[in-house]
């Protein structure tokens, strides 16, 4: 029996063969199969002027971002240490001062 990959945009282990395609039946993601044996495990997370993050880099913060159940807003030039890369929607994870943990998304900084 063949081990089928997970879904890389939720990560269903149910996923299933259709043709040349594979098929996430939870969030309804198709992928081909050429794409998979390709790639490596290596994902690369970008800001939002191109340039490659890494865990440990500095970032600021482009876009005033409100904080979801709060009346908090992380102000445009807010400067974010240490950011760590996570999968997901929202990839960085890290800590603003007078705020606490949060995620961000990658299109809303840019490399310091």
């Amino acid at each position: 029996m063949t081990t089928l990959p997970k879904c890389p945009k939720c990560n269903s282990e149910f996923t299933y063969e259709d043709g040349t395609m594979f098929v996430c039946p939870e969030c309804a993601h198709e992928w081909p199969k050429e794409a998979t044996e390709s790639t490596d495990d290596q994902r690369v997370v970008c800001d939002a002027n191109g340039n490659e993050l890494k865990s440990g880099d500095t970032v600021v913060v482009i876009k005033d971002l409100k904080v979801k159940g709060s009346s908090l807003v992380v102000k445009v030039g807010t400067k974010v240490k240490n950011i760590r890369l996570v999968e997901g929607d929202h990839d960085i994870d890290c800590k603003i001062d007078g705020i606490g943990a949060m995620q961000l998304k990658s299109e809303f900084v840019k490399k310091a």
